[in-house]
């Protein structure tokens, strides 16, 4: 076998499983608007809404679990094994006290946010009671995502991928007599949507606690240099996604001038569109940990292979996907839901969405790859340069000054996409991540 199809299978094996678990992940939201679909068009922006602001405030933690994953990964190549299960352990600590005191802020101004939104009074009420209940669980989904990132360092995808299986399972079992009131339970509609996910996540995180207890290790002191390490790597992460999130709010306002039906075929176009990252993600974490544990090795060659290899693979899944979604929208839109003007516009976002497939692909995989090498900082520039001067200043234009359909508003994405792409490109044939120190 060759060293390019080895790593070719090496990547196979750490991203299948990271793909499959992305879909897990990913499968909670979109089977509570599924479930939610037979409520109408207002359940399902609801739901939507309510999603949006809790996806919004993980963003804020969310360099923890890339901290966790590049820091361990690297610190596992480099052999260093006590001192990756020390860190693995002070960035647990850490998520835990983070995460309670977002739940406290989100549950306190989730009503604040939506009205910044400008959503809809009515809309506005039936989604506070299911954010709610969602932010009061966010400390068990930190914790699913960081002592996920914790075993992907290592190089173990599969128990992440088990947790989640068992996690789904566990909500749809829950989620479906709770929505609609079958086999004895009480009718909550989209609030038992939201308490399912609480019951299922809970269970998930002890049980990824207990399988990491042998990685976890304690320490005799605070180690300040693997916090400030994982601090280098995750506060520049953290500061993407709120520059993301920040761009995407605002983008959803605009996307909200058009109404509730639009807004819903938005939502369940996202949702559709999500199984397309499913290939992207996982190619980009088996990147993010593979190239984090050869440059902890300091094998630098066989890290670019590993970059490579894995963008080949994403863009053949990511582009099959766009094929799909461009040739069979109709389809995949009345899987979700019965609303023919939401069909219908969701059909086009479907289409707009396919266009864009290939640079989605190169940015996550490229995203990823300079993750592993340590190189966050400048993901957070080229994400701000596609959000903030590409994305939100075309569906401005588009949307609210030259008063365009919301189609225009849509294709904002696919000029968004490319220039991420082009930035990430140049970034990374540059080299310049080989000079970053990632471990000392």
């Amino acid at each position: 076998m060759t060293a390019v199809a080895r790593i070719r299978k090496s990547v196979l094996s750490l991203a299948l499983p990271v793909t499959v678990s992305s879909l897990l992940q990913r499968a909670e939201g979109i089977v509570a608007v599924f479930l939610v679909g037979g409520l109408g068009a207002g359940p399902i922006a609801a739901v939507g809404l309510g999603q949006l602001l809790v996806f919004i405030g993980t963003t804020l933690l969310s360099g923890l679990s890339v901290g966790a994953n590049v820091l361990v990964a690297q610190l596992w190549g480099a052999r260093r094994i006590q001192d990756a299960g020390e860190a693995a352990a002070h960035l647990v600590g850490l998520s835990l006290i983070a995460s309670v005191l977002l739940a406290l802020a989100g549950v306190a101004g989730n009503r604040l946010a939506m009205t910044a939104l400008g959503a809809e009074s009515d809309l506005i009420t039936q989604a506070v009671p299911y954010s709610t209940v969602i932010f009061l669980v966010i400390p068990f989904t930190i914790l699913i995502q960081v002592l996920s990132s914790i075993l992907q360092g290592t190089g173990n995808t599969k128990t992440p991928m088990y947790a989640l299986i068992g996690v789904n399972v566990l909500h749809i079992l829950v989620a479906y007599p709770l929505v609609y009131g079958k086999w004895g339970a009480p009718a909550w509609g989209i609030q038992g949507a939201a308490w399912a996910v609480g019951i299922a996540e809970s269970t998930g995180a002890a049980y990824l606690l207990w399988s990491c207890r042998k990685i976890l290790a304690r320490s005799t002191a605070l180690r300040l240099d693997l916090i400030h390490s994982a601090w280098r790597i995750g506060a520049p992460v953290s500061g993407e996604r709120v520059v993301q999130q920040a761009g995407i709010m605002l983008y959803t306002k605009i996307v909200l001038i058009y109404g509730t039906v639009s807004y819903a075929a938005h939502q369940v176009g996202l949702s559709i569109e999500s199984f397309s990252f499913l290939p992207g993600y996982g190619f980009a974490i088996a990147a993010a940990t593979m190239v984090g544990q050869s440059i902890g090795a300091g094998k630098y060659v066989r890290a670019k292979l590993e970059n490579w290899e894995a963008n080949r693979l994403a863009v053949a899944g990511m582009a099959a996907m766009g094929i799909i979604f461009f040739f069979f929208p109709y389809a995949l839109m009345r899987g979700f839901t019965q609303d023919d003007a939401v069909i219908q516009l969701g059909t086009q976002f479907l289409r707009i969405v396919a266009v864009m497939q290939i640079p989605l692909a190169l940015t996550m995989v490229l995203a990823g790859s300079l993750r592993g090498a340590g190189d966050t900082r400048f993901i957070m520039w080229a994400t701000t340069a596609g959000m903030w001067g590409v994305r939100v200043p075309l569906a401005f234009l588009f949307g609210v000054w030259l008063q365009l359909g919301v189609f225009y508003v849509w294709t904002a994405m696919i000029a968004d996409w490319t220039i991420r792409m082009a930035l990430l490109l140049w970034r990374y044939q540059s080299e310049h991540w080989r000079q970053i120190q990632v471990i000392r």
